[in-house]
């Protein structure tokens, strides 16, 4: 009750500081265009007389770091419109020309100096597109959302650009295409817009219209572009038909007819956009090639949690902000934040089953399940909705089974449909936004033991601004609802996530009779996330709420859901220094606090934190945080036999990044945790070297490794014992050791190689074994009755114990130990020959050896010894063409 009261009081206390936003006095500028009456030559050079019909935009001032300061230098534009296009064209001063950093970069890298465009063509003051130029001639482009605190950098539209670097600096000429935006039909438009520069050699931002930083708004306060008039809607056609030939060479097994060494194949597909009005768009893609450039860091868990990947398949991360839908999603951040109603990644990912081998027995098992074909409508009307409707179909896929040639399929994945809708409102204006989701995976028969039937969930939101958007309510509730055999809802009851089996839980009961499970969860968030004029109101910035899952929410079908059974409490306060001081440019203060509670009303977890974040005036970076954990009792800790408290422990981290706009900068960052009574001991380290010796070339290495080590109260086994369960712990020491390399030479903007490479290394070793006897006793050592010698042997990999000492063996388990090597890496040389159409040639090596038993080898020499070592690694060659047509 003390903690509520005193959330309250601060809540009135901010509340009360909350007065007119600063940008309110801020008069919006306007620009007028003129439609373009002779033709524009594309070549950087704005010197056609059709540019002489408008006039020059300007009068920028200072962003960052002296905010409201003129710019150290000028900067002019002019935009006309055709039919078509819409044309920009830049003027940067620079009174030292050839002092001008003209670095390469892949598209999205917004390397060097360059010059921004944001368009608001909805006008509804959320979303814009961007479109960025460098004075390298690199083009970046992002979608923005949620009023500029979301950019989705995988919008990929079709437009053209060129610089020219001269006396007084550099310019640039843009031709946008109006299809690659999106408005309304109204004769007479009003976009919103903005105009940024980056100068580089001072890492300075000026821009046209004058937003203070700490408004905590962007799209909304845009200035006006007008004379828009009769602008034709145009419906978006684009047809990419694609065909890869590719080639693996890997080690032959003798015997194995699915293993011969080398194997081809040849393959094609179509993707495709299409306007079903000039707010909508429909893509789909039949035989998709869902390949990526960059293969996924290598990463082992041995605590239960599954691991999170990030979405890099263009078709899906395309116009993803539409389909977000955390179910948290706070500022003070934490495990729930993972969790989604939708996670692509479900979709084409590896098989559920496995097929049974009998002895002399091989078997050709699909890698990844095929995606017969997929549909996404998206898009934004001109009355504020917001749709967004996927369908995908996978394929069923089968395992062949060869012995002595003779042969038989097993099913290894069934046939399944994915669909998520998506529909979001903004009234008055955007300030209050309501919406809802619905997802749906349905799957053939099959595999009806392991896999649901069906899965369903959805979820309403809403999110209210007040304050001109510095203040907020936002939250969420969702349910889930998943249909099966008895085997495959047991296995959902039993799984880490739930865990209805665990002793003293009596919010949850294992049924093996049921068929469906249903849950709910939700967030409520309260916020403030910009400042008023004034010392305080202007830098102080919060959020607290809560968020929870009931016992049986299940979304990982086609969600991505950590645990369920808890309600998370969190509050986050922030000061944010903006402008210049002392030896800072900018600098943060922050402070957290976390608590969580079952559904059973056990109190499981408090923690407290500070942390601060500086950036220095030489632009060199640092911040340091720590972390108190006072009360932890963990519900998954042993795999659902009992809730185990775990000991308080202290984290602290620190980092320091060199200034990146260097030839040479490095970022270095150490995290340690220390448990109570030396019951915990984590340290990491990290650092990453990069290196630019020209403009056009990058070269980055990193070095990682972290030694973490648990005194007792690592989860081992469970077993049966008089028929009782008996919880198997031990101390547990893991080393990690990981590289990773990356290269990036670009020949142009548009034809640029690529290398990444990671060697990775984890090694977990076991000792002092014991089982749990009081799992939530306060004493930690009482917790556990420690085997003694005589109770424990071990012989063939296994350890059996003998509890009684009556000679007898009453128990055994399996050599937790283990050695885990992987190598990966991928070399891509990408040339976009036309604009929207690449060429790919590309060399991806994968290598993952049976290392298991190499437990004793320093861990660098049995890194480099399996990675490297022998031929078991797997190498792929691929020549990947895709022509955009467009319309």
């Amino acid at each position: 009750m003390r903690n509520i009261c005193l959330y309250i009081l601060l809540l009135q206390s901010l509340w009360a500081a909350a007065q007119t936003n600063p940008a309110d006095s801020i008069v919006r500028k306007k620009y007028y265009t003129q439609p373009l009456k002779s033709l524009i030559t594309l070549d950087g050079i704005p010197s056609e007389e059709a540019w002489n019909t408008v006039e020059w935009g300007g009068d920028f001032i200072q962003w960052q770091p002296h905010e409201g300061q003129p710019p150290s230098q000028p900067t002019r534009f002019k935009i006309l419109y055709d039919e078509k296009y819409l044309y920009v064209a830049y003027r940067c001063y620079d009174s030292a020309p050839d002092s001008v950093v003209r670095r390469m970069g892949r598209r999205d890298e917004f390397p060097g100096d360059w010059v921004e465009i944001n368009i608001d063509s909805y006008h509804d003051l959320r979303t814009a597109f961007s479109f960025t130029l460098s004075a390298s001639g690199v083009r970046s482009d992002e979608f923005a959302s949620s009023d500029g605190n979301n950019w989705d950098a995988s919008w990929n539209p079709i437009w053209f650009a060129k610089t020219h670097m001269d006396e007084e600096g550099w310019t640039a000429e843009v031709k946008i295409p109006l299809s690659q935006l999106r408005y309304g039909s109204e004769p007479d438009k009003v976009w919103g817009m903005q105009v940024t520069r980056r100068y580089f050699r001072k890492e300075e931002r000026s821009y046209w219209q004058h937003i203070p930083q700490n408004s905590g708004v962007w799209v909304s306060r845009f200035g006006e572009l007008h004379g828009l008039k009769n602008i034709p809607l145009h419906r978006q056609v684009e047809i990419a038909p694609y065909v890869i030939t590719q080639a693996d060479k890997y080690k032959e097994e003798p015997g194995n007819p699915f293993a011969k060494g080398f194997d081809t194949k040849l393959t094609a597909g179509l993707d495709g956009k299409l306007a079903v009005t000039n707010d909508l768009i429909l893509d789909f893609t039949i035989n998709p090639d869902f390949g990526q450039v960059e293969a996924d860091p290598s990463q082992v868990r041995i605590d239960g949690f599954q691991n999170f990947f990030e979405e890099r398949r263009p078709f899906f991360i395309e116009s993803r902000n539409i389909f977000d839908y955390q179910l948290t999603g706070s500022e003070a951040g934490g495990d729930y934040d993972a969790d989604l109603l939708f996670y692509s990644r479900r979709i084409g990912g590896s098989p559920h089953g496995y097929p049974s081998l009998g002895n002399g027995e091989h078997v050709k098992y699909p890698q990844n399940t095929s995606i017969l074909g997929a549909a996404k409508f998206s898009g934004k009307t001109k009355k504020g909705w917001s749709i967004g409707v996927l369908e995908s179909i996978t394929q069923r896929e089968m395992a062949t089974i060869d012995h002595i040639g003779e042969r038989r399929k097993e099913l290894v994945e069934p046939l399944t449909s994915y669909f998520v809708g998506r529909l979001q409102k903004d009234i008055h204006s955007g300030n209050t936004i309501i919406g809802g989701i619905f997802t749906a995976v349905n799957r053939e028969k099959g595999l009806n033991d392991i896999l649901h039937r069906s899965a369903y969930s959805g979820g309403l939101d809403f999110l209210q601004y007040w304050r001109n958007r510095t203040w907020y309510l936002r939250g969420n509730v969702v349910f889930s609802q998943v249909q099966g055999s008895k085997e495959a809802i047991l296995n959902t009851q039993t799984a880490f996530e739930h865990l209805f089996q665990r002793a003293g839980a009596p919010e949850v009961s294992v049924d093996s009779n049921r068929t469906s499970l249903t849950g709910m969860g939700g967030t409520v968030r309260f916020g403030k996330i910009g400042g008023r004029p004034g010392r305080l109101g202007q830098i102080l910035r919060f959020e607290t709420g809560v968020t929870f899952r009931s016992p049986e929410l299940e979304l990982n079908d086609i969600g991505f859901m950590l645990t369920a059974n808890e309600i998370n409490h969190f509050t986050w306060v922030g000061v944010h220094y903006q402008k210049p001081f002392f030896i800072f440019r900018t600098a943060r203060l922050n402070y957290n606090h976390w608590a969580r509670w079952d559904f059973g009303g056990q109190f499981i977890y408090q923690a407290f934190n500070f942390n601060s974040h500086a950036t220095f005036r030489n632009n060199w970076q640092a911040g340091t945080g720590l972390t108190w954990n006072t009360f932890d009792i963990s519900n998954t800790a042993l795999r659902g036999t009992f809730s185990m408290r775990r000991p308080p422990a202290l984290a602290h981290n620190v980092y320091v990044n060199s200034d990146s706009r260097k030839k040479v900068f490095v970022n270095f960052n150490v995290f340690n945790i220390w448990g109570s009574d030396h019951t915990l001991k984590n340290n990491e380290i990290n650092t990453t070297v990069t290196y630019q010796p020209v403009n056009a070339l990058q070269i980055s290495l990193s070095a990682a490794y972290s030694h973490y080590w648990r005194r007792q109260d690592q989860f081992v086994d469970a077993v049966q014992y008089n028929n009782n369960t008996r919880t198997i712990v031990g101390e547990v020491k893991q080393n990690t050791l990981r590289f990773t390399g990356r290269l990036s030479y670009n020949i142009t903007p548009d034809l640029t190689l690529q290398y990444y490479g990671q060697p990775y290394i984890t090694r977990p070793l076991y000792d002092k074994f014991a089982y749990v006897s009081d799992p939530l006793a306060h004493k930690y050592d009482a917790r556990f009755t420690v085997f003694n010698p005589g109770q424990i042997s071990f012989s063939n990999d296994r350890y059996t114990v003998d509890e009684n000492k009556d000679g007898t063996p009453d128990y055994s388990f399996s050599k937790p130990d283990f050695n885990f090597v992987q190598f990966r890496s991928n070399m891509v040389v990408r040339w976009e020959y036309k604009p929207g159409s690449e060429l790919y040639l590309v060399w991806s090596q994968g290598n993952t050896p049976d290392a298991a038993s190499d437990l004793d080898t320093p861990l660098p020499k049995s890194l480099f010894n399996n990675a490297f070592g022998g031929n078991e690694g797997r190498n792929i060659f691929l020549i990947k063409c895709t022509y955009r047509f467009v319309r």
